[in-house]
């Protein structure tokens, strides 16, 4: 009995290696990505029993984001939502979900 309870106890406290390849500290928690060469951010997206490694982002991008200040600023950050508002409703599992929630 004791040692089938270890194997379970082992099994449930053991990490998914899509967390540690992508270097993330948990399900649906993005991460910079400095020194990829194209994608700023990854996440390990995952709902329900789907998991999936999601890089999203473009490199060296400056401006706009959360807090625009001047007038061309909100008006890229309104045309980024518009423009990808069909896969931003595609929820989680879509990198324009988390570009949208991260960067924009």
């Amino acid at each position: 009995m004791d040692c089938i309870k270890i194997k379970k106890d082992n099994m449930a406290t053991k990490k998914d290696s899509r967390l540690t390849k992508a270097g993330v500290s948990g399900y649906n928690k993005p991460k910079r990505t400095p020194n990829h060469p194209t994608k700023s951010h990854v996440v390990v997206a995952k709902e329900g029993d789907k998991v999936k490694t999601i890089r999203f982002g473009q490199q060296g991008v400056s401006g706009a984001g959360k807090n625009p200040k001047t007038e061309s600023e909100k008006n890229r950050r309104k045309s980024f939502k518009a423009r990808h508002a069909s896969n931003i409703a595609k929820g989680k599992m879509s990198a324009a979900y988390w570009a949208n929630r991260v960067k924009w």
